[in-house]
C-alpha cells in the first residue's frame, strides 16, 4: 500500500469512527427529562381515554397503507423527485472520490443528503400539522408513508446505492424497524441492517422473507405513531400528531443516513 492509499485509509477510518459515535448516540441516547416527566404523562392520560376499537382501526389502516405504498407505490414516489439527477450526481461523486479522496468530497454528499431530508421534514411537518388542526388523521397515513420511503430512497441513491432488489428492500425495512421500534429490540434491528449490508457487499446469498419484514416494519411504525394519529383526529389538539410525524421522519432519516454512509465508506475502503 503506497502513501496515497494509506492517506485514503486514514480518512476513511476517521470518517467511520465519527459515524459510529453518531450511531451510538442515536441508539443509546437517554430520554429527555422534560419529555419523560412532562409530556409522556399527558400522552399516557390521552391514550387511556382512546377507545380500543379506534386504535385497532388506525392500526389496520396503517398496515394496509404501508403494504400498498411499499409494494405498489415506488413508481409514484419516484415521480416526486428527480432520481436520474441524483444518480448522475452520485456517479460523479464516486468518480471524484476515486481520483481524490478527502473529507471535503465526502462531506459534499452528506450536505446533499441533509438538504433533501430537510425538505422532506418540512413537507411532513406542514402536512401533518395542517391536518391535525383540521382534525384529520387517517387520510394522511399513505401520504406520510410515501414521504418516509421518498426520504429513504433519496438517501440511498445519494450514497450511490439502489433500492429495488430484494436484498436492498430488506435493508430498508430493517432500517425502518430500527428507527421506529420503541423497545431495546432496535439494537437487534440495527445489527441486522449491518449484517445485510455485509452480505450484499460480499455477494452472499441472503435469505429473507420480504412479506414478513413488511409486516414487522408496518407494526413498528404503527405502534410508534398510532396514538398520535388518533390524537391528530382531534381538532387543534391534533397538532401533536403532526409533530410526531416530524420526529419519526427525523429518526428514520438519521438511521438511513448513518447506515448508507457506512456502506459507502466500506465500499471505498475495499477499493484500496
Amino acid at each position: 500500500m503506497d502513501y496515497r492509499d494509506k492517506r485514503k485509509e486514514r480518512i476513511l477510518n476517521s470518517q467511520m469512527k465519527k459515524l459510529i459515535k453518531r450511531e451510538d448516540k442515536f441508539f443509546y441516547k437517554k430520554e429527555n427529562e422534560y419529555i419523560k416527566n412532562k409530556i409522556l404523562p399527558v400522552k399516557e392520560q390521552l391514550e387511556e381515554k382512546i377507545p380500543k376499537n379506534m386504535i385497532e382501526t388506525f392500526e389496520k389502516a396503517f398496515e394496509k397503507g404501508f403494504y400498498y405504498v411499499f409494494e405498489k407505490g415506488t413508481t409514484v414516489i419516484e415521480k416526486s423527485y428527480n432520481s436520474e439527477k441524483i444518480k448522475n450526481e452520485a456517479d460523479i461523486d464516486e468518480y471524484i472520490l476515486s481520483k481524490q479522496m478527502n473529507n471535503k468530497n465526502l462531506s459534499r454528499i452528506d450536505k446533499r443528503v441533509k438538504k433533501g431530508v430537510l425538505i422532506n421534514k418540512g413537507i411532513t411537518a406542514a402536512e401533518g400539522t395542517l391536518l391535525g388542526i383540521l382534525g384529520i388523521g387517517i387520510p394522511d397515513i399513505p401520504v406520510f408513508i410515501g414521504v418516509i420511503l421518498k426520504t429513504v430512497y433519496e438517501i440511498c441513491v445519494n450514497y450511490g446505492f439502489d433500492y429495488k432488489s430484494k436484498s436492498e428492500k430488506a435493508f430498508i425495512l430493517n432500517i425502518i424497524c430500527a428507527s421506529s421500534i420503541k423497545t431495546d429490540e432496535k439494537i437487534l434491528y440495527s445489527n441486522e441492517v449491518d449484517r445485510i449490508a455485509y452480505s450484499i457487499e460480499n455477494n452472499h446469498d441472503l435469505k429473507v422473507d420480504i412479506n414478513e419484514l413488511i409486516e414487522s416494519a408496518s407494526k413498528c411504525l404503527s405502534e410508534n405513531i398510532v396514538v398520535s394519529k388518533v390524537i391528530q383526529g382531534i381538532p387543534i389538539v391534533g397538532v401533536y400528531g403532526g409533530i410526531s410525524n416530524y420526529r419519526l421522519l427525523a429518526d428514520i432519516s438519521e438511521v438511513a443516513s448513518i447506515k448508507y454512509k457506512k456502506r459507502l465508506l466500506s465500499k471505498l475502503k475495499n477499493t484500496l
